[in-house]
């Protein structure tokens, strides 16, 4: 008799960010039940959990708004206990602005961090001393807006995208400095390989579809070159590594809209690849404008965060079955965000 996937989560916590809320709210990983929500400074955008400190990280990007189209950016991280459900710690990272990526290496104590490039220097990645919450380093990716990180198991190497710059940054963790260039369209989000032999980059960014086919450039990490491409139907933004080698990718997808003679938004889709082969496993579909997308620990659920519906949902990666939709706006939040799977404590 075939296990469910639910079996062996009791404890276990997803914590999902309203960027327009704005709060981080908890749901009961077993049973999807909602535990309650912590309200953040406006507006949070990603979150990254630290299991050694066992605090969530969540940057705050912009006073509103995206890359591109907001209201100005903002300095901040905000820390937070997830199993009290509160603020530790606001940190301030001024002169540097809109934090956005997070990507952390728990093994020696590194959180780095996107940040944007202003008149006298390129966007650039923070170096945050995960113990005492404060920056030790800067590398820089000559690239203006530096969205999405991504580093290797072992904390060496890491990538970082830029929708604007047509090349994905290479940075040498250990000497902190830029060291390549990879040519690829205005990217969007990534994933890296847990062997560090491989980046996986979503491109070109959702705006620049028509000028290249929509896909997943696959990058050699020792040649820091591009060596595939996993065609996709529609652009997509999240790309997420499962620990059993499935490579997922949330495809934003639009429709024809006859009451206006424009278009609008259409249900998006989960896409899901082996990453070893690069063969297409199926796809199922999700809320509008998938923008997250995380796993639990075994690989067996991806949890996929739209932000248009403010819906996250939950698929079986086994079956590629939809288990549920977590209707996020219900509880008052819009613009469903960041998202991590939280284990219990030990």
């Amino acid at each position: 008799m075939q296990q469910s996937p639910r079996a062996g989560r009791e404890g276990d916590v997803l914590a999902v960010v309203s960027q327009s809320g704005p709060s981080v709210s908890f749901f009961d990983a077993a049973s999807d039940h909602y535990l309650g929500s912590l309200e953040t400074i406006a507006q949070p955008h990603e979150l990254c959990f630290d299991p050694t400190q066992r605090l969530l990280w969540c940057s705050i990007t912009y006073s509103s708004g995206f890359y591109g189209a907001n209201g100005g950016p903002r300095t901040q991280l905000t820390v937070i206990d997830p199993d009290t459900r509160r603020i530790v710690e606001v940190v301030d990272l001024a002169p540097e602005h809109a934090p956005h990526g997070l990507a952390l290496d728990a093994a020696n104590g590194r959180l780095y961090v996107t940040v944007e490039g202003s008149a006298d220097q390129p966007g650039g990645v923070l170096v945050i001393d995960t113990q005492t919450r404060r920056p030790v380093d800067r590398i820089g990716t000559d690239a203006p807006g530096p969205h999405w990180v991504a580093i290797d198991g072992a904390g060496k190497t890491g990538y970082v995208t830029s929708k604007e710059a047509r090349f994905v940054s290479a940075l040498d963790l250990e000497l902190g400095a830029l060291t390549a260039k990879v040519e690829v369209p205005g990217s969007e989000g990534l994933a890296v390989s847990a062997d560090g032999t491989r980046a996986f980059v979503a491109a070109p960014f959702l705006g620049a579809v028509g000028s290249t086919p929509p896909g997943i450039q696959v990058i050699d990490i020792r040649t820091a070159s591009v060596v595939d491409t996993l065609p996709l139907e529609d652009a997509a933004m999240p790309v997420h590594l499962t620990s059993t080698g499935r490579l997922l990718a949330g495809e934003v997808r639009m429709e024809d809209d006859p009451a206006s003679g424009g278009s609008r938004m259409a249900p998006g889709r989960l896409t899901v690849f082996s990453a070893d082969t690069h063969k297409r496993l199926g796809e199922v579909e999700v809320g509008l404008c998938p923008l997250t997308i995380t796993s639990s620990p075994d690989g067996g659920l991806a949890y996929v965060a739209c932000h248009a519906s403010s819906t996250v949902d939950v698929v079986d990666l086994e079956t590629l079955q939809t288990l549920n939709r977590i209707d996020h706006a219900a509880l008052g939040a819009s613009g469903a965000h960041g998202m991590v799977y939280l284990p219990r404590p030990a």
